[in-house]
């Protein structure tokens, strides 16, 4: 695996909780990592990628609370400082995303515009 750079994006406890949850089900994959990024669509232009991949060879590696987090470089300029949290509640339940770089989101959350 390549070398450990400075993390651009946060995961908080709750999202960090969820995740090694996840990592920890019968079902997941060996070999697999946490990838965040984004790619083009959604109701504000942008949406949010959020899912367990294989390594490619353009990615950025990082390690957040001893979750390995998969990047693309060119991904960083819309993420940079971006938390993503996890909630649990009654209203709402699924991963957040809180994006200092967003000019506008849909009502869902899951996707952005800058």
């Amino acid at each position: 695996m390549d070398a450990i750079v400075a993390v651009p994006i946060k995961l908080s406890s709750n999202a960090v909780t969820e995740v090694k949850r996840l990592m920890n089900e019968p079902a997941f994959v060996t070999g697999q990592y946490l990838r965040i990024g984004v790619k083009g669509g959604g109701c504000s232009g942008m949406s949010y990628i959020l899912g367990f991949d294989a390594k490619e060879s353009d990615d950025e590696v990082y390690e957040i609370e001893g979750i390995t987090v998969l990047m693309k470089k060119s991904h960083e300029m819309y993420l940079f400082g971006m938390e993503v949290d996890y909630s649990d509640g009654l209203n709402a339940r699924g991963f957040v995303f809180k994006n200092p770089n967003a000019s506008s989101t849909c009502g869902c959350g899951s996707s952005f515009a800058v």
